[in-house]
């Protein structure tokens, strides 16, 4: 073909793809190809027409190419980076990345991508170096302070953060995404009504913003706000059943009593943000250790999380003849006396903090870790995809719910909390302890019980209590305990202690139901734990709540002697005090109906023979029930561990395992 006719076919294909004609422009350009192959400007055109219709791997072959013939190089590194970023070939893609920067240090897109791929790989302080980088380059992109403020929120930068998300605003104050991540820094500061004041100007700029309908509940729950909670329950239930992405797993576990709709809030989380991920390959083969080497992974190490206080007796009981006990703690280190006490327990304490997840699932594996604990799940600055990737041969949640996800094998139970009827709605094996709560066995009571007058509550008439956390006290459970304060004359509630906001819309709810707002008294916090334990001995009985019940809470009121009456739900969370009063042989406290437990709480409370019965039933088995016997425990979760172990070196799938006290 003559030169004359090769330029009208270029030319053909140029138009062809300025038009918008992307196919056409394929076969155009393929035509010349096939007459010139060393046409690298074509070849490059070619693959960006691949790359628009999302046919991938020809892209990527003609990147390569044109980066071969050496035209457009800079373009090409950086579109080929793209193809693999979209592929998810991460370590490429960042090599891809650092080649781009390295031929145009100052072109921006480079350095947002990589930070993309950090932030994807859980490297935040890599990926904040990244967009800090871009907003030195490009000063009013918003999407570099978006991604910079979630990267400072998750290191706990928080007023860092802030500032990134207002500069974000600033330039472009009608990003529902940017009001939405805002939203979440500001729960995280502990500002749950400015939180949820933002939720709502981000859902009204991105109504399907993904996730946000349960964050915004979630803070609404904080300061006990129930306006619109029966409709946005029943929009994430809804939503559910339909599989969009209206909440994260934990909105789910506290507000919704259906296992089938949490397992479905799980997969469709874990599916948009944890998927497994094959970049570290499968753990090679090793030898058997002399002892199990366990690790335990958790945001919470410190004395401020109920996490700390329920495990730190089993790192203590641990045999050490027949196992090996590690921490890979992602918690700030606030060097308090639990996290003394954690640091001296663990055999090896690794503070991966600042490292990305795969560093740690790395880490982990390098020791050879045997059995990964994943005790933080989906609360709070937990990093599931450590799991995602391996951090051992097996992997196990001390989590009240599933994360619906293939990265772990086990869930940490027992026959109460998930019942075997319920075990599809898991995507975890079962294994079955005796009682599946842990305690803490250097719990002490003070020896002295604060009055009435100290701690704020009137002379004469009986205590309920809850010390529940505030977003646990639903519509439903509050409507039952006022119609109980109705019919007990001069009782009071005694709540944990909240911040304004709280107190004013809980004791206007109070007005709402007809009692008197002074009939609610809020606790205030005790520095000392034992001085905690002993203002229970004052309330006459614990009131718990439903879908998410009491747990560490729970625990502690047993443990001081305080009966505590519950509604027996559908889910692990709505089962946990359940499980601790079958523990302790006191079923007459579990009932299957709010309508029961309203009765029985009115009948323990006016029939003071009949409470100090439970009473001393509850003294006399606390000294003898497994509940509180954490040697007793501890034994039971090495035997499961060790048989999880077992069936791992024989190259058995994981299978529901139950040890017997």
């Amino acid at each position: 073909m003559a030169r004359d006719d090769l330029e009208t076919l270029i030319n053909r294909g140029n138009q062809q793809a300025q038009s918008g004609q992307w196919a056409t422009a394929i076969e155009t350009y393929s035509k010349v190809i096939a007459l010139d192959p060393s046409l690298a400007t074509i070849i490059y055109n070619r693959g960006v027409s691949y790359a628009t219709l999302q046919r991938l791997p020809e892209a990527l072959a003609d990147y390569e190419r044109a980066i071969s013939l050496g035209v457009h190089a800079p373009y090409a590194v950086y579109n080929r980076a793209g193809i693999l970023l979209a592929l998810e070939r991460y370590d490429e893609a960042l090599k891809g990345y650092d080649q781009a920067i390295r031929l145009d240090p100052n072109f921006p897109g480079s350095h947002f991508n990589r930070g993309t791929i950090l932030l994807r790989l859980g490297d935040k302080p890599g990926a904040a170096d990244c967009f800090e980088r871009v907003i030195r380059l490009q000063p009013d992109n918003v999407a570099a302070f978006n991604n910079l403020g979630f990267c400072l929120d998750s290191m706990g930068w928080h007023q860092d953060a802030l500032k990134a998300y207002d500069a974000a605003l600033k330039y472009n104050p009608n990003m529902g995404d940017v009001h939405i991540n805002r939203a979440t820094l500001l729960a995280n500061m502990g500002r749950e009504a400015d939180a949820a004041a933002g939720y709502d100007t981000g859902l009204k700029l991105s109504p399907d913003a993904p996730f946000a309908r349960g964050m915004r509940l979630m803070s609404k729950m904080q300061i006990c706000d129930w306006k619109e909670y029966e409709s946005d329950i029943k929009a994430l239930e809804n939503g559910l059943e339909r599989s969009h992405k209206v909440t994260p797993p934990f909105p789910a576990l506290a507000f919704i009593d259906s296992p089938g709709l949490q397992l479905k809030a799980a997969q469709i989380w874990t599916r948009e943000n944890y998927p497994n991920e094959p970049a570290l390959g499968k753990i090679p083969a090793s030898a058997p250790h002399d002892k199990i080497r366990v690790g335990y992974f958790s945001s919470d190490l410190h004395g401020f999380h109920p996490v700390a206080s329920a495990i730190v007796g089993i790192i203590e009981s641990h045999d050490r003849a027949k196992f090996e006990i590690y921490a890979f703690s992602y918690s700030p280190n606030f060097k308090d006396a639990m996290r003394k006490r954690l640091e001296a327990a663990f055999d090896k304490f690794v503070d991966v903090l600042q490292l990305s997840d795969r560093e740690i699932a790395a880490t982990a594996r390098r020791l050879e870790i045997d059995i990964a604990v994943d005790v933080s799940g989906y609360t709070a600055g937990a990093r599931p995809r450590i799991f995602s990737l391996r951090a051992a041969p097996v992997q196990m949640l001390l989590y009240p719910g599933t994360m619906g996800d293939e990265a772990h094998d086990y869930i940490i139970a027992d026959p109460v909390v998930i019942p075997p009827e319920a075990r599809a709605f898991y995507s975890e094996k079962v294994i079955y302890l005796p009682s599946h709560l842990p305690s803490d066995p250097k719990r002490t009571i003070a020896e002295r019980t604060p009055s009435r007058a100290e701690l704020g509550l009137p002379e004469k008439g009986f205590v309920f209590c809850s010390f529940n956390n505030r977003y646990k006290i639903t519509p439903e459970t509050f409507a039952v305990w006022m119609r109980i304060l109705a019919r007990v004359k001069d009782s009071v509630l005694w709540l944990s202690g909240a911040n304004p906001v709280v107190i004013e819309n809980l004791r206007a709810e109070a007005v709402r139901h007809g009692v008197a707002p002074e009939r609610l008294i809020f606790a205030g916090r005790m520095e000392a734990h034992a001085d905690h334990l002993a203002r229970h001995a004052t309330a006459g009985l614990f009131l718990d709540t439903l879908p998410y019940n009491a747990q560490t809470t729970a625990s502690d009121a047993l443990f001081a002697g305080l009966p505590v009456l519950t509604v027996a739900g559908e889910t692990f969370s709505g089962r946990v005090a359940a499980s601790l009063l079958t523990a302790l042989d006191l079923p007459e406290l579990i009932v299957p109906t709010r309508e029961a437990y309203e009765a029985l709480a009115i009948e323990l409370a006016t029939t003071p023979s009949r409470l100090q019965s439970l009473r001393e039933k509850l003294a006399r088995n606390r000294l003898t029930s497994p509940l509180f016997d954490i040697k007793a425990y501890t034994h039971n979760l090495e035997e499961a561990y060790a048989l999880a172990a077992a069936r791992a070196r024989d190259g058995l799938a994981p299978e529901h395992i139950t040890v017997s006290s």
